[in-house]
């Protein structure tokens, strides 16, 4: 019988080091992955690109809006709106008359000073004419005089002579007559320089006639030229070319002087753009800026930055911030910038004060 074969038994060295499995094969990278990949850094390249190209040197804000003067036009004399000239949102030029007022009362005043006027004119003319009296009285005092200190002189002369030969030379009837004449010369002397003094004092007088005269004439003119003043006042003209807006006013009110009829607002317009005060580390004037409006979406403008306000929103507010009472929280403070565009809107783009506009500068 043929024995029965016994299992193999292991040897120790044989259990103690088990057999090592067969290396695996180490698998290729599949041209997917690879791809993926170089998508992936391609991606992140061009990312990195766009944000130092296109974003890290440019600032934006969507706190900004159109702005612009507003010009509001009121009445300088009290007066009823005769005619109302103009419509609302109509364009109008420098000097158009937009609301015309009665001018009755002033018209009425005006006459009344022209007649004023001639009225200081005709005595102005009458004081001229009494100084021209005036001086020539004294032209004649003045030769009346002359003639009289020459007849005194003579009269004096003719006395001494008298008096100076012999009582016998001479007839007492003649000595007589010598000293009258003396005396009656002298006194004529006397009245002569009276009435050049009375004379002059005339004159004085006719002077300050024709001063008199002279400020009533031009206080005269002065009322005429504000009667005419007044007068065309009654008509309120435009101030600047620009569209009508906000319009208060209706033909048959009563208006009185500085009350507002209506706004005026020119094309001319710029951006406010409220920028935080971390935007503006590499802001400077002169930088150029792009445009976008809400109103136009497709179009984009172009412009400048002009100028930084000289402190923040906040500091020009009608209540400013009072930081050193209480607890403080610090809040990005924004400030003003002023963009102006580079071109004048085309025509057919109605950007007015107030718009939201979104403007992209680029600091770097």
């Amino acid at each position: 019988m043929a024995q029965e074969s016994s299992p193999a038994v292991p040897t120790g060295s044989e259990s103690e080091h088990p057999p090592l499995p067969p290396p695996r094969r180490r698998r290729a990278l599949k041209p997917r992955a690879i791809g993926i990949g170089v998508a992936v850094l391609v991606i992140v390249a061009a990312a990195a690109l766009y944000y130092i190209h296109f974003v890290a040197p440019y600032e934006s804000t969507d706190d900004a809006f159109v702005d612009g003067y507003v010009s509001l036009v009121s009445a300088r004399v009290p007066g009823q709106v005769q005619r109302l000239l103009i419509a609302d949102n109509q364009l109008v030029k420098k000097g158009d008359v937009l609301v015309q007022l009665d001018p009755s009362d002033y018209e009425a005043s005006v006459a009344q000073a022209q007649a004023e006027l001639v009225a200081a004119q005709g005595q102005l003319a009458q004081s001229l004419a009494q100084l021209a009296v005036s001086v020539s009285r004294v032209s004649q005092s003045q030769a009346s005089q002359a003639a009289a200190e020459a007849a005194a002189q003579r009269a004096q002369d003719d006395l001494k002579r008298y008096e100076s030969v012999e009582q016998r030379a001479v007839s007492k009837t003649a000595l007589d007559q010598a000293q009258t004449q003396a005396r009656t010369s002298a006194a004529d002397l006397s009245a002569a320089r009276s009435q050049l003094k009375g004379s002059q004092a005339a004159v004085t007088l006719s002077k300050a006639g024709v001063d008199s005269s002279t400020a009533a004439v031009k206080v005269a003119q002065a009322r005429l030229k504000q009667a005419e003043l007044n007068l065309s006042y009654t008509q309120v003209v435009a101030p600047v070319d620009a569209r009508v807006t906000a319009r208060s006013v209706q033909t048959g009110n009563y208006v009185q002087p500085g009350q507002s009829l209506l706004a005026l607002v020119p094309r001319q317009v710029w951006v406010t753009a409220n920028f935080k005060e971390t935007q503006l580390t590499h802001m400077r004037r002169g930088q150029r800026a792009t445009i976008r409006i809400d109103a136009y979406p497709n179009r984009t403008f172009k412009g400048h930055v002009d100028s930084l306000q000289s402190g923040t929103g906040a500091r020009f507010s009608l209540l400013p911030p009072e930081n050193a009472v209480g607890n403080y929280v610090k809040v990005v403070q924004r400030v003003p910038v002023k963009i102006v565009f580079d071109e004048a809107p085309p025509e057919g783009f109605d950007i007015a004060p107030g718009m939201s506009v979104v403007p992209t500068v680029k600091v770097q």
